[in-house]
């Protein structure tokens, strides 16, 4: 075993130290001797890079609830050497600037960090000799309240396209509402939230999407995300007889009667959704006023109410014959 080992070191150092590789060697060595050279020159160069700067609100009053979060970031566009450029993007984690919210506490439920405050800021968190170009941005705003919220549900927003000849028949969240914290003037004007816009395309299987609430300023969402599912059903053309003709605006004491009494209605709808339809979930109309101020020999009539998850309802005929009746007394 020695032996060969011996024989195997010989090999090696005879290798090594052939004339021809002791050539690359010595070219091997003035090679990275010159990038080392060119890495320091490189580094030596002034250089902008843009960092992310995480904000973090101190000293917030047990009642208020920060509705920006406390945690935001701004973006700094900074200018230095390479190497300090470089020692900047291993420390990125660690850096972080402190906001004091009594400071910047402007009342009204708003607090704000001027421009120059804000670079000021910021620069403290550099060397010297780096300059802060620009933030993003250019001012530092929170909103908060006391607490004030409510309940509003979700809906999906985007587009969510099914593959042809599917139909998407509706779609559940979860959850399905969320607590919104904002002023009361804003809690007053939203009634619901929406996703992030979707972009779904070709697919004909339940699907199932993980997404954000899409944020609204000054206004903070708990939680911040729901799941929604859209679920498909195979799309037909199909028809629903038997509606009745329902007179509306009627004076008292008098009847409308169409003949025929009953209408069809054409329409495009799921499988699943066809086989759960009755006539009573829609509604036909004729309107007393309409014949009153425009008399004819025939009335026309209105699909005034579809059910959901149908769509592209005619009815199949629009004018149909009536009689208008005196009340009978019932005693």
């Amino acid at each position: 075993m020695n032996v060969k080992l011996t024989d195997l070191f010989g090999i090696v150092r005879n290798f090594l130290f052939s004339k021809a590789n002791k050539e690359f060697l010595i070219f091997l060595f003035f090679l990275v001797l010159s990038g080392i050279f060119w890495m320091m020159m490189t580094l030596d160069e002034s250089y902008e890079k843009e960092l992310s700067i995480p904000v973090h609100i101190t000293h917030v009053p047990k009642d208020v609830v920060l509705l920006s979060g406390e945690t935001d970031t701004i973006r700094v566009t900074v200018r230095d050497r390479g190497i300090d450029i470089v020692s900047y993007i291993y420390d990125e984690p660690k850096k972080t600037l402190n906001i004091n919210f009594k400071n910047y506490d402007k009342g009204d439920g708003q607090g704000s960090v001027s421009a120059n405050e804000l670079q000021q800021m910021i620069a403290k968190l550099f060397r010297s000799s780096t300059k802060v170009l620009s933030t993003n941005p250019g001012k530092y705003v929170f909103f908060y309240n006391t607490g004030a919220h409510k309940r509003v549900p979700v809906r999906w927003s985007g587009r969510v396209i099914p593959e042809q000849l599917y139909f998407l028949s509706h779609a559940t969240y979860s959850p399905d509402s969320v607590t919104i914290f904002a002023s009361e003037e804003k809690l007053d004007s939203i009634k619901t939230v929406y996703t992030e816009a979707l972009n779904c395309v070709g697919f004909r299987d339940t699907l199932s999407i993980d997404c954000r609430i899409r944020k609204t300023e000054g206004v903070k969402t708990v939680p911040e995300h729901t799941r929604v599912t859209f679920y498909t059903d195979v799309l037909t053309e199909e028809s629903m007889d038997g509606i009745p003709v329902q007179g509306i605006h009627m004076p008292k004491g008098k009847v409308l009667r169409t003949f025929p009494a009953k209408v069809k209605v054409n329409f495009v709808t799921g499988v699943s959704v066809f086989r759960k339809l009755k006539p009573s979930d829609f509604v036909v109309i004729a309107d007393y006023n309409e014949l009153k101020s425009h008399p004819s020999e025939k009335c026309n009539i209105y699909l005034r109410k579809t059910p959901d998850g149908i769509s592209r309802a005619v009815l199949t005929v629009n004018q149909v014959d009536y009689l208008i009746e005196e009340e009978e007394d019932s005693e």
